[in-house]
Formats: structure tokens, sequence, C-alpha cells
């Protein structure tokens, strides 16, 4: 929540698109917790409305998507890691800091994170690639379209509120949530690239993409076991043993 408070400045280039911040107070003196409240979004989740338009028009929707994301990528930070801080002075050490702490997460949720420690170790290896990337870049952190709202009643889906942004952090766009979702399926999706641009086809692009892909699963196989999806938090262990055979 903190790191959204922080995070809303910066999204000036999508101001129209997201939730005003109305109060905030991190005292715990009125009740017990951090609180804050924003201004109501009109429409609907886009998993509730996009179903209700023929496939055609969804590629207008993910050219939306890309236009919305480059955007917030095109917003420079102070500092790599997440806007709120802690603040890193390298993009090698935000990766690093990420992983181990998607590791203790995974341990301390009674998993094994042995291939995620071993990205880590890679990573830490071959820190020089991650080091290329020296201009930090707001990112999203979580946008797809679980967190897009559509109107209720229009001729095409139009995006037209974007929520849920307190996962943002600077660093490299390549490693947000939105672009590893963009790229997973060769279907309507890929319009979002019409508007966002080429994705980095350098080897040194697709190496760090292996490591940002692993950090994901992390995260996603510790989302898997706190919903109680087995088959999930397994599937996460084939998939991150194959990068890690690509890394090495």
């Amino acid at each position: 929540m903190r790191n959204e408070y922080v995070t809303a400045p910066y999204l000036s280039t999508i101001a129209s698109l997201v939730p005003r911040v109305l109060f905030a107070d991190w005292s715990q003196e009125i009740i017990d917790r951090d609180w804050m409240v924003q201004s109501h979004l009109t429409g609907a989740p886009a998993p509730e409305r996009l179903g209700a338009y023929d496939r055609a028009l969804w590629h207008g929707f993910f050219a939306q998507l890309g236009e919305i994301t480059s955007r917030v990528h095109s917003v420079r930070g102070p500092h790599f890691g997440p806007v709120a801080g802690p603040g890193l002075p390298t993009w090698s050490e935000a990766v690093l800091a990420s992983l181990h702490a998607i590791a203790d997460d995974l341990s301390a949720s009674g998993l094994d994170a042995a291939d995620v420690r071993k990205v880590a170790d890679l990573a830490t290896e071959h820190r020089a690639v991650l080091g290329e990337i020296r201009e930090p870049r707001l990112l999203t952190g979580d946008l797809w379209t679980v967190n897009t709202m559509l109107p209720p009643d229009a001729p095409e889906p139009v995006i037209t509120g974007v929520l849920d942004l307190d996962r943002t952090l600077f660093g490299d766009p390549a490693a947000d949530w939105t672009i590893r979702m963009a790229g997973a399926k060769q279907d309507e999706r890929t319009a979002f690239w019409d508007t966002y641009g080429p994705r980095d086809a350098s080897s040194a692009g697709a190496w760090r993409a292996l490591v940002y892909e692993a950090r994901h699963l992390g995260a996603i196989r510790l989302e898997r076991q706190r919903l109680g999806n087995s088959e999930g938090v397994s599937e996460s262990y084939v998939s991150l043993g194959k990068i890690v055979t690509a890394l090495a």
C-alpha cells in the first residue's frame, strides 16, 4: 500500500486511468493498521467484460494495453528496486535482492527454494549482463487484464481504468509482469507489440529474460501455494528446472 502511495506521482502519464488517492494514514492512530482511500473506478474488470466482445475486437484491447505499458515504462526513476525503497544503485543488486527475497519467502512457506537460489547464484556470476541495464524505468509490477477496467456497455473494449499498482518498481522494462504475459501466447495479445514496440532480441536480452522468468515463476509458486494449487506448484518446479539448465 505504501509503495502504491509513493508511486502515484510517477503515474502522471496515465493519470486519467488510475484512481486518485483521497486519504492515507500510516500513523495507525485511527485504526491499528495502515489505510488508504482511493477514488472509485467505473466499469467492470476486463476478464468479466472482454468475453462479451467478438474476438476480432480483442486486438484493440491488447494494443491499448501495449500503449499504456509503454507510457509507464517511459518514466525514469531515481534508483533501482521498489519505488518506495529500499533503493539500490544497480539493477543487478535489485534483481539479486528480489531473487533472495522470493527464495526466503518460499522457504518460510515450507517450499523448496533451491532452484531459485541456484538462479541467484548464476545471476551473481553473470551480474555484468544485468548491469548493462543502467537507467531505472518504472515497471507496473502486476499489470495485466485482471487489473484493467472496461465500460459496462460500449461497442468496443476501451480500457477506462488501471488499478492495483502496488508492486511497482524501477528497473528493466523487460522484467515487468506485463511483458511476460504479453509474450506468453501467440494470439490476440500479439497486438500489444504493435503499440509497445519490439522486444530486445539480443543474446544478452534473452539471457536476462530467463532470469526474469525465473523470478516470476518463483513468485507464482508462492502464490499457488497460498491458493492451495499443488499442481501449479509442481509445474513451477519443472519450468524453473529448465531455466536453470538454460542459464548454466
